[in-house]
């Protein structure tokens, strides 16, 4: 898979992994903060922004390895990763495939927990909608959904009208399949850091707050006002929260 992605700064390689449906873009205001602290690649997940389309389809382990093989073209054997809402699910598959190459590992306004059927069902409904209708379709349900805030909102409905249908219907069958993750994050050694926003009504903050509970090295930050689109509604607040991916 060939992948498109930027890189800045030095320090401690960090992926940031986008969510669904959008772009690396959404890290722009996010990147600059952490750039004296990390080299950080931001990854146009396949199918993505400028990233080739998959020609079949795919899961979050296929998007994991998408993501090894990056490293690998950069000469990085280790990276830590921090993924948002469906970048979580990727960062969890990679943590699952590769655990001795992750450093670090953040979710934000993410969750460990599989769809539940219902889940799964309106998300193959959502996709035959797209293969049907264009992803115009998602940017009109999830915009008003992704955040309160309408300067976010004009900015990922931009984003979302962006992306081509084979991309969103892959990510769909994607996340309907996951696995869940839930015994996974007690057996990381690593730095684990969790990010939500507590107006996030896509994922509930409860999510976050449960695996607080059960990961004791987990660290939670409870953005308050913020929706489900952190790095855009509270940039500054992300930045610092990342910077605990690296134990001193």
């Amino acid at each position: 898979m060939n992948l498109a992605y930027t890189r800045q700064g030095q320090g401690t390689p960090l992926l940031l992994i986008h969510g669904y449906p959008l772009d690396h873009s959404i890290w722009d205001e996010v990147a600059p903060l952490l750039s004296a602290t990390f080299d950080l690649i931001l990854p146009d997940l396949r199918g993505f922004g400028a990233s080739a389309s998959p020609a079949d389809p795919c899961t979050m382990a296929d998007m994991a390895s998408d993501l090894a093989e990056l490293l690998d073209k950069l000469g990085l054997q280790q990276a830590a990763l921090a993924g948002h809402s469906m970048g979580g699910y990727v960062a969890l598959a990679f943590a699952r495939a590769y655990p001795a190459r992750l450093r670090g590992l953040g979710l934000v306004a993410s969750q460990v927990l599989a769809d539940k059927p219902e889940g799964r069902e309106a998300r193959y409904k959502t996709a035959a909608t797209v293969a049907e209708n264009g992803v115009g379709v998602v940017a009109e349900a999830m915009t008003p959904k992704l955040s309160a805030d309408a300067r976010v909102q004009a900015r990922v409905r931009g984003l979302i009208e962006q992306q081509t249908p084979a991309a969103v219907i892959g990510a769909l069958q994607a996340m309907a399949e996951r696995l869940d993750s839930t015994e996974l994050l007690p057996s990381l050694r690593m730095p684990i850091v969790l990010i939500h926003g507590d107006a996030d009504v896509l994922i509930p903050s409860d999510r976050a707050r449960e695996v607080q509970t059960a990961v004791p090295q987990a660290r939670l930050f409870t953005l308050a006002g913020v929706g489900h689109m952190p790095m855009l509604e509270a940039p500054q607040q992300v930045a610092d929260a990342l910077k605990h991916l690296v134990w001193n």
